[in-house]
C-alpha cells in the first residue's frame, strides 16, 4: 500500500504510539501538549542536532542536518537529527561530492537507553523514509544518549522493519478513525508531560468506583 501526502503522518509520532496509544492520541489526534523538564532538554538538543547552518566535516565523513524525508510505504514524514555520510562504495551520489557515501542516522535523546524499542522503532522508521528518500538500502542506524554520552549502533533488521510497518497502519487506522485510547496508570505516568491532561489516576479511580456499584448491585440482585 503507498500511501498519499495528504495523509501523511508525523515520523516523530511512531515512539509515542509505541510507547502509550493515549498519549500519541491526545498529541496528534486533540492536538493537545504540555512541556516538563525532560521535554524542554529534549527541545534544546534536538534545535542544536536540527540547525541546518550548523557544518561539520570530518575526513571521510560529512554531517548533514536537519534533513527533510517521508514514506509512501509507511505514510510518515519528518526531520532527521544528523545524518552522518561515510566514504563507501556501498554507498549513494551526493551533489557536489566525489565518490560514494553511505548514510548513517544519529539520532538525539535526552535520557539514557530504554528497556522498551520506543527509540529503536523510531530510528528504524526514520531509516525507512531515508532509504525512499535516497533510493538505497541502510542496515545500521545510531541513538545517541545525551545524559549518558553513549552512542549505541542498532541493526536495522527485517523483523523491526515489520513491527514499524505494522505500527504505522495502526497509526494511520487510529487517525482516520479518531480513536483515543482510554486512560490506564502505569508507573511512568508521572514522569509524561501530559500526565494532568490524560490523568490516569482518576481514570483508575472512577473505574473502581464503577466496579464497586456493579459488584454491589450484583450483591443485592442475588438476594
Amino acid at each position: 500500500m503507498a500511501y498519499a501526502e495528504d495523509d501523511y503522518l508525523m515520523l516523530s509520532g511512531i515512539q509515542h504510539f509505541q510507547f502509550c496509544k493515549r498519549q500519541w492520541g491526545l498529541i496528534h489526534i486533540e492536538q493537545q501538549w504540555a512541556d516538563n523538564e525532560a521535554t524542554a532538554h529534549g527541545q534544546i538538543l534536538h534545535q542544536k542536532a536540527d540547525n541546518p547552518y550548523i557544518k561539520e566535516k570530518r575526513k571521510d565523513i560529512i554531517t548533514s542536518r536537519a534533513m527533510h524525508v517521508s514514506s509512501k510505504a509507511i505514510g510518515l514524514y519528518g526531520i532527521l537529527d544528523v545524518v552522518e555520510f561515510y566514504k563507501d562504495e556501498n554507498g549513494v551520489n551526493l551533489k557536489g561530492k566525489q565518490g560514494k557515501w553511505l548514510p548513517c542516522i544519529v539520532e538525539y535523546k535526552r535520557g539514557k537507553p530504554k528497556r522498551d524499542i520506543r527509540d529503536i522503532v523510531q530510528l528504524v522508521a526514520q531509516t525507512i523514509c531515508l532509504e525512499e528518500t535516497l533510493e538505497c538500502h541502510i542496515e545500521t542506524g545510531c541513538l545517541y544518549y545525551h545524559s549518558v554520552n553513549q552512542k549505541k549502533v542498532i541493526e536495522i533488521t527485517k523483523e523491526l522493519r515489520q513491527e514499524v510497518f505494522d505500527l504505522a497502519a495502526q497509526m494511520h487506522y487510529y487517525y482516520d478513525n479518531k480513536i483515543i485510547d482510554k486512560a490506564e496508570y502505569f508507573k511512568n505516568c508521572p514522569l509524561c508531560s501530559l500526565a494532568d491532561i490524560c490523568m490516569p489516576r482518576l481514570s483508575k479511580k472512577t473505574r473502581n468506583v464503577n466496579n464497586y456499584i456493579k459488584q454491589s448491585l450484583m450483591s443485592e440482585d442475588s438476594l
